[in-house]
């Protein structure tokens, strides 16, 4: 088992709550497979309807379905969608997303920014009525918008207030905006890395740089991330074999701890992303090389 970094935010009476929260979610390697579906208010419903999507997936509950039987650490999504459906799957470990945003306006006429919804307290006090595993709280913050302030001053106010009620934090920090030129710049992922270290996230969900070299890349972002644990994002859906070797080499090569898988895992019918959950599982908690 790994020594758990204990943020100095997370006050003394809290300490052994937060260490139960991070070993439920890394299933206590320090490693965590975060199940991101978050996708229903940011991307609409053109990730769960259309040409190769089995009908099934238009239903949100095969979310949850995929979270209660799969091999994954955590399951992350909007608190509205735990209210709904977390009493029949009352064994996920949740990670409640507290901000979100349509994809409707293109980010050519305004500049991204995704509105905080949702409130620490708010899910504090669903954890307490409703007796659900929720483990954390998840943010996002668009580096380079013209709004970033405004959410960079959220981000820090969130992951300090949930610290203090012993939940893990996660920041999707992605560079974004009319100011940016390339996303998904080493340079910039490495900014964006340290940003997340900056305001004391457990956790940060980022691209992986792209260029030459990609795994050296990565570990640029790695460095500047500091104590704050890398995952990559999954992205959109991809040819099973190519994706879990990038996924073992972001691990084992680029230096991060995981990954945020989205639609490469709930874009399949029930058994066969209950399957790959468990291909994943087995490359991130039990460090088995992807033949």
């Amino acid at each position: 088992m790994e020594h758990i970094l204990i943020p100095a935010d997370v006050p003394t009476s809290c300490e052994q709550l937060f260490i139960e929260n991070y070993n439920r979610i890394t299933k206590n390697t320090g490693r965590l497979l975060l199940f991101a579906a978050d996708q229903k208010i940011e991307h609409l419903n053109k990730d769960f309807y259309g040409k190769n999507i089995p009908r099934e997936v238009n239903n949100p509950e095969h979310l949850f379905k995929i979270a209660a039987e799969g091999e994954i650490g955590a399951f992350a999504t909007q608190l509205g969608l735990v209210s709904r459906y977390g009493k029949k799957y009352s064994d996920i470990n949740y990670i409640i997303k507290l901000n979100a945003k349509t994809d409707i306006i293109p980010k050519k006429k305004k500049d991204p920014i995704s509105e905080q919804l949702w409130h620490v307290y708010d899910v504090v006090e669903l954890k307490e009525m409703s007796g659900l595993p929720i483990c954390g709280v998840g943010y996002t913050i668009y580096l380079g918008s013209q709004y970033e302030s405004h959410m960079l001053e959220q981000a820090a106010q969130i992951v300090y207030e949930a610290h203090t009620y012993g939940l893990i934090t996660i920041l999707w920090i992605y560079p974004r905006g009319a100011s940016v030129k390339k996303e998904k710049d080493a340079q910039m992922i490495a900014g964006a890395a340290g940003v997340a270290n900056c305001l004391g996230a457990d956790f940060a969900k980022i691209y992986p740089p792209e260029g030459k070299n990609k795994t050296e890349l990565l570990k640029l972002a790695t460095e500047a991330a500091g104590n704050t644990k890398l995952l990559c994002a999954g992205g959109p859906k991809k040819e099973d074999t190519l994706f879990l070797q990038a996924l073992y080499n972001q691990i084992h090569l680029g230096g991060t701890f995981g990954a945020a898988i989205g639609r490469n895992i709930f874009q399949r019918p029930l058994q066969e992303a209950i399957a790959f959950t468990k291909n994943l599982s087995a490359i991130i908690y039990d460090n088995q090389q992807h033949n």
